[in-house]
Parts: C-alpha cells; sequence; structure tokens
C-alpha cells in the first residue's frame, strides 16, 4: 500500500479532504458541507461540531475511495474565525464566530477611537477591522459558558487539532495565530498589551508552534487513522505555497467565499495603502511574511444573487446567464453583503446596485455580479503593486471561481496583465500537503514546492487599455457611491 499525505481543507462553506501522494499528485478526495447562520444583519456564525463533523465526513468519504498507508496528516484551515469549549468535556461552549462576521465592530471602532490603532497595526501587521479574530475572542470570552480555568479558545486548527488528539494538544501555527491580531509577528508570541486591549484571557489561548512543528499524533478519532499531524496552515497561506511561491515577485489570488491576494515579503514591512503584513509561515525554521489584501465577499455573492434573480441559487446558472450580455449596459454591484475589505477597510459599508435603467435585464444583473468578483481583485492588485518590493506581473488563481474561463479572461482584461489559473484540484491542500511531505521525509526535495505540478492556463488581455480604464472609472465611482451612503447614513444616526 503506498504511503500518502492525508490532507484536511477547512473552508467556510465545505470540508475537503486529499490524499497526496509522494509525487504531489491528488489520489483521492472527499467532501462535506458546512452551514452557515445569520442570526442577525452583520452576524456570521457556525456549529462547531458541524465543522469538525463535516472534516470526519469528508476523511471517511475520502479513504473509502483509496485506501493508503498515511504518514503524516497537514490541515489548512479558514482562518480569523474563532471558538471556544470546555477542557474539561470537549464541548464547544459557543458557536464559531466566522471572519465575515462584524458583530465587534462597535468595539473595534472603540479602539480606533482611543487611538490605539497605531500600534496594532506596529506589532500585529493587520488594522483594526472586525473581520480579525481578536474582537471575536473577546466576545466569546465574555459569553463562554463555562469556568475560566476551563476555557480553551482558538482559531479552526486548533478546535481541529483538539479534537484529533483527545484534547492532548491545544496548539495552532504562527500563519494562523498571525491573524487573530492578539499575536505580535514580529516576536513570535501572543502579545500582553494586545491581550488585555482586547479583555482576551491569554491562558485561554493555544500554544503557537511553527507550521511544521509534530502537532502531537490522531488518538482515536475514526475515521482518521492514528497518524502524527506535522503541518498546519492557514489556507491563503498554503494556497501561497500551492502555487510555488516562495520568493517575492508574484501574487496569488484564492477565489473563495471571500477572496484574498497574497504576495512574499522578504522582511517584514509595517502595512500600508490598505493591505496587512502577515506571517505567509514558518517552515524549516525560517518565518516567511507576506503582503496581503482581505476581499470580504468573493464567490459567495453569487449563490445569494442566484437566488434573488430566480436561479434556484445556483452560481453556474448565474455564470451562463451573465456570459449571455455583451456587458453590464452600465450596472454595478458593490457586494458589501457584510461591509468592504481591503482596500477600504469599512465594516459599515453595505451592498449597493447602481446603473439601472429599463434597458436593464437579468443578464446585466447576473454580468454586474461576476464582475465585482473581477473588480475587486484589481483594487487590491493594484494597492499591492504600490508598495511592494518587487515588480508584480502577473496574477496565480485558485479557488472555484478560478475554473471559470470566462471570469478569469475578464480579469485578465481588468487587470492589464497575464492571469494564470493552477490546474489543480486545491491550491491550499496541495501547499500544507508539501509542508507535511518534506516535514515526515516522504518528499525527500526540501525544497517543498519543487514536487507540486506546474501546469496551468494563462490568460492574456484582450481589452483595449481604454475601454479597460473607463470601466475601472466608473466601477470606482460606484465604490465611492456605497462610501458616501455608509457615511451619510452613519451622520444621520448621530443626529439627535
Amino acid at each position: 500500500m503506498e504511503s500518502a499525505i492525508l490532507v484536511v481543507d477547512q473552508g467556510t462553506t465545505n470540508t475537503k479532504a486529499a490524499l497526496v501522494d509522494a509525487t504531489g499528485r491528488v489520489v483521492a478526495r472527499g467532501e462535506a458541507p458546512v452551514p452557515i447562520y445569520y442570526p442577525k444583519p452583520g452576524w456570521v456564525e457556525q456549529n462547531p461540531e458541524d465543522i469538525w463533523q463535516s472534516a470526519c465526513t469528508a476523511v471517511a468519504a475520502c479513504l473509502q475511495e483509496r485506501p493508503a498507508r498515511v504518514s503524516a496528516i497537514g490541515i489548512s484551515n479558514q482562518r480569523e474565525s474563532f471558538l471556544a469549549w470546555s477542557a474539561r468535556d470537549g464541548r464547544a461552549v459557543a458557536p464559531c464566530i466566522t471572519w465575515q462576521c462584524r458583530r465587534s465592530a462597535d468595539f473595534c471602532a472603540q479602539i480606533r477611537s482611543n487611538g490605539a490603532e497605531p500600534m496594532v497595526r506596529a506589532k500585529t501587521g493587520l488594522p483594526v477591522d472586525p473581520l480579525f479574530s481578536a474582537g471575536k475572542a473577546r466576545w466569546l470570552s465574555e459569553r463562554a459558558s463555562c469556568a475560566s480555568a476551563d476555557l480553551r479558545m482558538g482559531t479552526v486548527d486548533s478546535w481541529l487539532l483538539w479534537k484529533l488528539t483527545g484534547g492532548r494538544v491545544h496548539a495552532c501555527d504562527e500563519s494562523n495565530a498571525s491573524r487573530t491580531q492578539l499575536f505580535n509577528i514580529r516576536e513570535g508570541q501572543w502579545d500582553d498589551e494586545l491581550c488585555a486591549l482586547y479583555h482576551v484571557p491569554r491562558a485561554a489561548l493555544p500554544h503557537v508552534l511553527p507550521s511544521d512543528a509534530e502537532f502531537g499524533t490522531v488518538s482515536n478519532a475514526p475515521p482518521f487513522p492514528d497518524a502524527p499531524v506535522r503541518a498546519m496552515m492557514g489556507d491563503s497561506h498554503a494556497a501561497l505555497l500551492g502555487h510555488r511561491i516562495t520568493a517575492p515577485g508574484a501574487v496569488k489570488a484564492t477565489y473563495g467565499t471571500g477572496s484574498s491576494l497574497m504576495t512574499l515579503l522578504p522582511e517584514f514591512r509595517p502595512p500600508d495603502s490598505g493591505m496587512t503584513t502577515t506571517i505567509a509561515w514558518h517552515l524549516g525554521g525560517q518565518r516567511a511574511y507576506a503582503l496581503e489584501g482581505n476581499i470580504s465577499v468573493c464567490a459567495s455573492a453569487l449563490p445569494w444573487a442566484a437566488k434573488w434573480l430566480g436561479l434556484d441559487g445556483d452560481p453556474a446558472k448565474l455564470a451562463a446567464l451573465a456570459q449571455t450580455a455583451e456587458d453590464s449596459a452600465g450596472v454595478f454591484f458593490i457586494p458589501a453583503l457584510v461591509g468592504l475589505g481591503a482596500p477600504h477597510w469599512n465594516a459599515g459599508a453595505r451592498g449597493l446596485i447602481c446603473g439601472l435603467s429599463f434597458n436593464t435585464g437579468p443578464e446585466h444583473l447576473a454580468r454586474a455580479v461576476m464582475e465585482s468578483i473581477a473588480f475587486q481583485v484589481c483594487d487590491v492588485f493594484e494597492a499591492m503593486k504600490k508598495i511592494s518590493p518587487a515588480p508584480l506581473e502577473v496574477l496565480y488563481a485558485d479557488g472555484g471561481p478560478s475554473n471559470n474561463r470566462w471570469l478569469m479572461q475578464l480579469q485578465a482584461n481588468f487587470l492589464g496583465l497575464p492571469v494564470r489559473s493552477r490546474k489543480m484540484p486545491n491550491a491550499s491542500a496541495l501547499g500544507v500537503a508539501a509542508a507535511a511531505g518534506v516535514a515526515t521525509g516522504l518528499w525527500r526535495d526540501r525544497d517543498i514546492s519543487a514536487t507540486l505540478p506546474q501546469k496551468s492556463t494563462e490568460f492574456v488581455p484582450a481589452m483595449r487599455p481604454h475601454q479597460r480604464e473607463e470601466l475601472l472609472c466608473a466601477w470606482h465611482e460606484a465604490v465611492a457611491r456605497t462610501l458616501f451612503s455608509t457615511e451619510a447614513a452613519t451622520q444621520t444616526a448621530r443626529i439627535p
């Protein structure tokens, strides 16, 4: 029986499992959905047990498809989402507050008004925003239904590791810790000043380890085999590695529920121009930093719009309808359904559709929704170019929407640069599999990216520069309307 790495890629809407052999080839897959709940406007949460059960279901399907001798397990996961559970019985004591949730917006605004944001940015590389875990951790710690001494908190990787090891190990990796806004990414440790600022008990947080550490061994957690967990990384970080990007100069975009653009930095640099600085990974004893821009709503807008347009919530039907329109007829959709992320960082912004006329048809609305994905990526890419120390001249794409050739061609047209969509099932899974494979010696080449697949489809710009500029200008006007209406609403709310 061949040896392989078992990967769990725990995402926002589903959990995927994959077996990756010693050549970097995915030989089996499994998948299971994860329900999402919206109890209030701007609130987004999940059941921690649903996350765990989805991982078990995906792994069971994967191993049933092709039995293998599992040398090690790797975990990649949705980032910034935060959980709390009891060390006494291992049960979750509150919902998982997901990265999209905005329930901590008021507290974040209070921190900014108190003048603490410069200190937070300097230590964490992140702006004060409800996207990040710290505000969620505060909310959870205040409402957790267990004794403080029994409280355990952490990112999704730490929850899965706790379950896999039967509660023996409470740990996470540096890439996930760096997205919490409680971790000093210069010093590589939880920060007492940040924990005090957000009222989070440091003792409840996981031990932080390198991304290729010996995280522990699975114990009595079927259908998982009793194998060592040898790599854990945030999904966007793992995707960067999965694209074979191990040096500055290239950008990857993961098109998922939201979207993440990331490029490596030669060293830590404070963020600017709406970007964040983060730990890409800590592998082979070396810590790598990255520049990142986070888009709050990407593919998650597609089923929402498909339902709204009477297409049974089917993103494929939405994409097909969009392609019947030559253009959007001047219609723009700003998907600020949970605020705007990079480069604007406005948690209070809300979605907007503008440019409607009697000529507007469902196909124009569908196209505007699809185009909003490409427009947002353009905005982040351009902001990244301004501060990147290396020239950025190509975009590598992964994630579900990157399989849509029409959308990728739009992306290349709007960027005015080539877009390379990797021919791989899951960049995050391959990245963390590579880290685990090298750590265990299954992959003998110490260059982690050497064994990964290289095939990609390249899309080159096919739009005249003046057309591109006109479209981007109109898009930016639509974004400005959204930001203006948000400010106007805020001002109105202040009137006694």
